[in-house]
């Protein structure tokens, strides 16, 4: 339905190389550069800059690859309208999630799928900042982030469910007898937390700033099974959100304490965009969330 040299055009800027794009396409590189001069004749400006190898897009060529986006995302929320009212919903519903969530959505997925079992599911880890970048150039259909990230007036923002969290630790002895732990008790351990750039440790990072502390975890990581390797480990303590056991159960060996003073929240949700039609497969995912709200124990 789209003009195969648009379809090359988005490939080029995602892949910032002419042979890399002409491999995602099952094309020749020269097929692609051809479809790419016919493209610029058609609309009579450059679109790419001139040079031996590719060196980016001209502003024109931007403002082309965001409608072309635009394009190819519309004619796929046309294939699933016709599907839908033929037999079905199907396709693939596509989903970046940031890491701590990982355990939780399944109850989101499972659910959808149970639904719309012609769908395919693809369920990626991403840092928040990626997953809306990729949402805004419509390579996600939705995306599961903490709530404040998607205050942005082209997004949407359902609410899934309330997060706090525990402090967890493979000792026998560090506060032993102890149901509960401080946060400033937990800036002295060793710790174990997500790194810098994950919104998760931001919010974490927030807590201790607002007590005045500034404690430096001994490990940093982007996996939340890494960080519960080094936890069972015995020698290091972290900080995570207690759905992420609620679902997977608690290690063996592991104890999990609450944080207090203060008792924080955040709330989690879908993020998708701001669209006018809704793309069937996202609303679909929207009332799927909505319908499971006492599952995530939502008031």
């Amino acid at each position: 339905m789209i003009s195969r040299k648009y379809t090359y055009l988005i490939a080029l800027a995602k892949e910032k190389h002419f042979g890399r794009a002409a491999a995602v396409c099952n094309v020749s590189p020269s097929t692609l550069s051809a479809a790419i001069r016919d493209l610029e004749a058609e609309l009579g400006v450059a679109v790419v800059e001139r040079g031996q190898h590719f060196t980016g897009l001209t502003p024109e060529g931007l403002c082309v690859v965001r409608y072309a986006q635009r394009m190819v995302a519309s004619a796929n929320d046309l294939k699933q309208e016709l599907a839908q009212s033929r037999d079905a919903l199907s396709g693939r519903l596509r989903l970046g999630v940031i890491p701590t969530a990982l355990t939780v959505v399944a109850t989101l997925t499972a659910s959808f799928s149970r639904s719309h079992p012609l769908v395919t599911i693809e369920v990626l880890s991403l840092p928040t900042p990626q997953i809306l970048s990729r949402l805004r150039s419509f390579e996600l259909d939705g995306g599961i982030v903490y709530q404040e990230s998607g205050q942005s007036p082209d997004l949407r923002m359902t609410p899934l469910w309330q997060e706090n969290h525990v402090l967890i630790t493979g000792s026998t002895s560090l506060f032993e007898g102890r149901g509960a732990v401080t946060w400033e008790e937990a800036a002295q351990t060793p710790l174990c937390l997500l790194t810098p750039d994950m919104q998760n440790r931001k919010t974490i990072d927030g807590v201790f700033e607002q007590l005045g502390h500034h404690p430096k975890p001994s490990i940093e990581t982007n996996s939340i099974v890494s960080i519960l390797a080094h936890v069972c480990s015995g020698h290091w303590v972290s900080i995570v959100p207690r759905c992420v056991l609620e679902l997977i159960g608690v290690p063996q060996g592991m104890r999990v304490l609450d944080l207090i003073d203060p008792n924080v929240s955040w709330s989690v949700g879908l993020v998708s965009l701001a669209r006018d039609p809704e793309p069937p497969m996202i609303k679909s995912l929207i009332a799927e969330a909505k319908s499971i709200d006492d599952m995530f124990g939502n008031p």
